[in-house]
């Protein structure tokens, strides 16, 4: 859709949660690194999804702030790891299922930034900790903050585009605008 309107070098931000939203993450992946090799405008910010896929490859048990592990039918993360042909987990190997994830997926989901800075725009996964300095942001609110972003209608600086937290439409708060 983006090429139609604006062409094939138009610079697109990706919000992060590439993982854990459906069949096929390791396609997702696939199209973005083909994209980005191919000279594509694209920016891909990292999600606290793509974190939890991040730290079960490196050998941490990722849960949520609200302890749901990566692995829980609620999360995706066996959906996710299906896509790489590591569909039976029970009684497998870590290193076994990891083995199924290209090297080229690890290296970029490790490569992607937690945010991106352009005019006055900030984008972000979740958000950022109000009052705190843009430099000074800790990574775990860029990728899982909420409320205390949410109720803030302070000028945050740099308008800030973010997702995570799904809203039908985009709404704009005037400090921020939620495209999730």
């Amino acid at each position: 859709m983006a090429d139609a309107r604006f062409g094939q070098d138009a610079e697109i931000v990706f919000l992060g949660d590439l993982v854990d939203r459906g069949p096929d993450s390791f396609g997702v992946f696939q199209t973005l690194i083909n994209g980005k090799t191919a000279g594509r405008n694209w920016t891909v910010i990292r999600g606290n999804h793509d974190q939890l896929f991040l730290d079960y490859i490196d050998g941490g048990d990722p849960t949520t702030p609200g302890g749901l592990s990566w692995l829980h039918e609620r999360m995706g993360g066996r959906e996710t790891l299906a896509s790489y042909g590591a569909e039976a987990i029970v009684g497998r190997d870590r290193a076994d299922i990891v083995s199924h994830i290209p090297q080229a997926h690890v290296d970029f989901l490790r490569n992607m930034p937690l945010t991106y800075e352009v005019d006055d725009l900030l984008f972000v996964h979740a958000g950022i900790r109000p009052g705190i300095p843009l430099a000074d942001q800790d990574p775990e609110d860029l990728m899982w903050i909420r409320k205390e972003f949410h109720i803030d209608t302070r000028d945050h600086g740099p308008l800030i585009i973010h997702g995570h937290t799904p809203v039908k439409t985009p709404t704009h708060y005037g400090n921020r605008v939620n495209l999730d």
